[in-house]
């Protein structure tokens, strides 16, 4: 474009860093939400009784018996499953560096699959693209991220387990 028009060139890169702009202001107001209402979930206690709900599932299924960082890693699962962008990263290296220093990496590296593969009921992140590009139904991902990412989880906890060290 810079050789064949140039004169379209400069109008062309200042759309571009506009619809950059634009989208970053976007995506910063959904994590500012999103922090805020996770931080909100956590100042009530709602989001240590989410924790505690996924607890015992996070037990079988990390094979560990580090409460605190069973804890910290039922915490990241559930601000992912929530689709909370951002809230569980600082959770989930927490409950990785307690595992780690148990000599759990089993469990260490289950959480960083399940994270990888993240399991979402609400895809909040990709919802406000949609909506900042003007998708009318931008809520219609629900359904078909929830069934890619319970297989992609799915099959990865899978992997896990086959290629553990025995």
């Amino acid at each position: 474009m810079l050789v064949t028009d140039p004169d379209s060139f400069l109008p062309a890169l200042l759309r571009g860093g506009q619809k950059a702009a634009t989208l970053s202001l976007s995506l910063l107001a959904v994590y500012c939400v999103w922090l805020g209402f996770f931080k909100v979930m956590e100042k009530s206690g709602l989001s240590e009784k989410l924790s505690r709900a996924v607890y015992p599932a996070a037990r079988r299924l990390f094979r560990s018996n580090d409460r605190e960082a069973l804890l910290l890693a039922s915490c990241n699962l559930s601000a992912n499953i929530l689709g909370l962008p951002g809230a569980p990263t600082p959770l989930g290296v927490r409950a990785v560096e307690k595992f780690c220093a148990a000599g759990e990496h089993y469990a260490a590296d289950m959480l960083f699959v399940l994270n990888a593969t993240s399991l979402q009921l609400l895809p909040t992140t990709v919802i406000a693209l949609r909506l900042s590009f003007g998708s009318l139904s931008s809520a219609d991902i629900i359904l078909p991220t929830l069934l890619c990412t319970l297989f992609s989880s799915a099959f990865g906890a899978l992997l896990v387990f086959l290629t553990r060290k025995r």
